[in-house]
């Protein structure tokens, strides 16, 4: 829907964001009955449209992360029956539960995944040493520089375009109305639109990404861009396939990590840096992906490179994603970072929850950066 004016009668909510988290929200908000307007000039088209799809809070679990790692698993838990209720619904996320192989080439990438493995002993989570044949075994693609690993089964995967259409579509079934207009200001009861009109509901949701920063100033200082770029490839006759499980690679010290998809598709990433709302993949990040990747799958070389493409990761003070109500009537789900499309199997409840001023299921301490309950 394009018109504003055709959007007519009151409205309940209204989400400014059409990604993955937005989506969420506003699907929940919509299958109990309330009138919701999703405000986006083209849904799944930012950061949810251009990440790898891993849900892999153990293989993320660095030390000093605590409150992130606590809230990452309980989205992790949730995935399965978050994805197979949204299939039940006929909108299949696309959900991968092969597991995740930590892969490591050199003595210094096995000093590392060895104080990972003990401090994923220290949380209780089941990983497996594995030394090079045994990676080999398990995922013949990769080559003999892929000499220690760490399995670790409980990590699973999804494919993010599929996931983020899956919950635009639940929406859509439970009558959530779309309005492709950007936002440029959320006011307790106002959406201002980029064409000079006002959307008016007792609630507004903002859950714009990174661009929310500009949409309330008590997210000016909080939310900022991370650059990411991220490659998709396919199997050409004759290549060898893509492994089956996600492979998360340490390459002297550079991550890299590749994602299956269905019919020989693979996703490969992930650089992360500051370099504002640039949009552009840059010629560097796409060979050093290349290049590292390479060394763990040398048939990599021979794939098809059939996108390049860049996402801009709404980042926060301590990487905890801004979940919390910024005056009457503005609630903010931002800031999510790298993990949007692991916390939104949660998020949604959460958003629903304080939306109904009830306490979320999980303390919302662990979600709001102290910068934002302060000024909330």
């Amino acid at each position: 829907m394009n018109d504003v004016k055709s959007v007519g009668g009151s409205i309940d909510l209204i989400v400014v964001g059409g990604g993955i988290i937005g989506a969420g929200v506003a699907w929940r908000a919509a299958a109990e009955g309330q009138r919701v307007v999703l405000v986006d000039p083209k849904p799944g088209s930012g950061a949810s449209n251009v990440a790898g799809g891993m849900l892999a809070p153990i293989s993320e679990a660095w030390p000093g992360e605590d409150r992130l790692f606590e809230l990452s698993s309980a989205a992790l838990k949730r995935w399965p029956s978050f994805a197979a209720e949204l299939k039940e619904l006929g909108h299949d996320p696309g959900l991968r539960t092969e597991g995740t192989l930590l892969v490591g080439v050199d003595a210094a990438d096995k000093a590392e995944l060895d104080r990972l493995a003990t401090h994923l002993g220290t949380l209780g989570c089941k990983v497996e040493p594995l030394v090079g044949w045994e990676v080999r075994a398990l995922e013949p693609s990769l080559g003999r520089r892929a000499r220690v690993a760490l399995a670790v089964p409980d990590d699973l995967a999804v494919d993010n375009r599929r996931a983020t259409a899956a919950v635009l579509g639940a929406g859509r079934d439970a009558g959530v109305v779309h309005v492709a207009r950007a936002a440029t200001a959320v006011r307790p009861g106002e959406v201002d639109l980029a064409d000079g009109s006002t959307l008016t509901a007792e609630t507004a949701v903002i859950a714009a990404g990174a661009w929310s920063r500009y949409l309330h100033p008590a997210l000016a200082d909080v939310i900022r861009p991370l650059k990411g770029e991220i490659l998709r490839l396919r199997a050409r006759s004759g290549s060898l396939p893509p492994p089956t499980r996600t492979i998360r690679g340490l390459v002297q010290g550079h991550s890299v990590y590749l994602v299956p998809r269905d019919n020989g598709n693979l996703v490969l990433g992930a650089t992360q840096y500051e370099a504002g709302f640039e949009d552009v993949p840059r010629a560097g990040g796409v060979r050093d992906l290349i290049v590292d990747a390479e060394q763990l799958m040398p048939g990599i070389a021979d794939y098809a490179l059939i996108e390049a493409g860049t996402g801009l990761r709404p980042g926060s003070p301590d990487n905890l994603p801004v979940m919390g109500w910024l005056e009457p009537g503005v609630l903010a789900m931002t800031g999510h970072s790298r993990n949007g499309i692991l916390l939104s199997a949660i998020s949604a409840d959460v958003g629903l929850d304080l939306l109904h001023g009830k306490q979320p299921t999980i303390p919302l301490s662990l979600a709001v950066p102290a910068s934002t309950e302060r000024s909330a």
